[in-house]
């Protein structure tokens, strides 16, 4: 099976950390690695290096490149510009399908946090083998553990048995980021997982699935391969710029066949990285406990979240369940409940048109 690791997110929850020339994936922000580098070394632990491929937009290619020098050219598959999931996974579909369009293919975001390695790894293996011994498209799903508005949500069906200690259960459909009370609906009624965005299949279906669903995208992929074959990159560029903006989860998931899918239940220690509030909840020892980066000092606080820029001092007296993030060029202070609504900030950033704080 051949992995894809899609690293072209822009993570602007992660602000004022994740910016828009070094996004989130780039960083340290769980451990002692980049996040892409934690990826990257996972899934050496079952495949090899040349079974691992890159997807990212063009103005990240330093970035990869300079992460990963040893990575072959042809395995960074750079898309002409960001145009979130849909195209992305199409396009790197539409390129693969040209020389293995019946290998498994898997989709690995690059800024998870996995707690059990070995398990996520066997869920892929496992993964693998539901695919060739049965054509379905096979995705992994986890257990919530709160009423999340910005996660997806997969809705299952029965059990289909066990492979090696992993669940996997029919597929009775996904809706993507519901609203707060549609979310603790889900919660509360013990069918519904965290879509974890890993989706495995072979180029070929992913293709079939975009011309079922998703038609005028798959007509301009398949004109895309063309170009490719002919070498003609500002074809390339100027038919990717024609495909829409839009996630694979509402161009083709929330449209499948529930036929067609298989969700593995994950059970290996996930959590999605993608905003300051699931940070802390992920890096906390216990409730109610700091977590500190860098030079702080934190007197009659609890339950805060400071980042320290090197060769600064950040101070926090007598607050609770705030996040503090200073980059030194900007600061973030903010209840930890709130941390969602960073996104907004960008937003008006952008607004305001000051392009030295995005």
């Amino acid at each position: 099976m051949n992995v894809v690791i899609l690293a072209g997110g822009s993570g602007t929850r992660l602000w004022p950390m994740s910016r828009r020339d070094r996004p989130k994936q780039f960083f340290p922000v769980a451990g002692k690695e980049p996040l892409i580098r934690e990826t990257y070394q996972r899934l050496l632990g079952g495949f090899r290096s040349d079974q691992i491929y890159f997807s990212a937009t063009p103005e990240f290619a330093n970035l990869i490149r300079k992460e990963f020098p040893d990575v072959a050219g042809d395995h960074l598959l750079f898309e002409p510009e960001r145009r979130d999931t849909g195209p992305a996974m199409g396009y790197v579909a539409a390129l693969l399908e040209r020389s293995d369009p019946d290998e498994p293919l898997a989709f690995i975001p690059s800024d998870h946090f996995i707690g059990n390695a070995e398990l996520f790894l066997e869920c892929l293996r496992i993964g693998e083998e539901i695919i060739r011994e049965t054509g379905s498209l096979v995705d992994i799903s986890v257990q919530p553990t709160f009423p999340s508005t910005v996660l997806g949500y997969t809705q299952i069906g029965p059990c289909l048995g066990e492979r090696r200690s992993v669940e996997i259960y029919a597929f009775k459909g996904h809706t993507e980021k519901p609203p707060l009370e549609t979310a603790q609906t889900y919660l509360e009624d013990g069918s519904y997982l965290w879509h974890a965005n890993y989706y495995m299949w072979t180029p070929r279906r992913f293709l079939e699935a975009f011309e079922t669903y998703a038609p005028e995208t798959a007509r301009i992929l398949r004109r895309i391969q063309a170009a490719v074959s002919a070498e003609d990159a500002e074809a390339v560029g100027a038919l990717y710029r024609e495909i829409p903006k839009i996630s694979f989860d509402y161009a083709i998931t929330e449209k499948l066949d529930p036929s067609q899918v298989c969700i593995l239940k994950g059970a290996f220690g996930w959590s999605d990285i993608g905003a300051w509030d699931t940070l802390y909840d992920r890096l906390a020892p216990s409730a109610g406990a700091n977590v500190a980066k860098g030079h702080s000092v934190l007197l009659d606080a609890q339950g805060c979240l400071v980042y320290a820029p090197e060769g600064k001092t950040v101070a926090v007296i007598g607050m609770k369940d705030v996040v503090v993030v200073d980059t030194g060029d900007a600061l973030l202070v903010c209840p930890r409940g709130e941390a969602q609504r960073v996104k907004e900030v960008v937003k008006e950033l952008e607004r305001l048109n000051h392009q030295d704080a995005l």
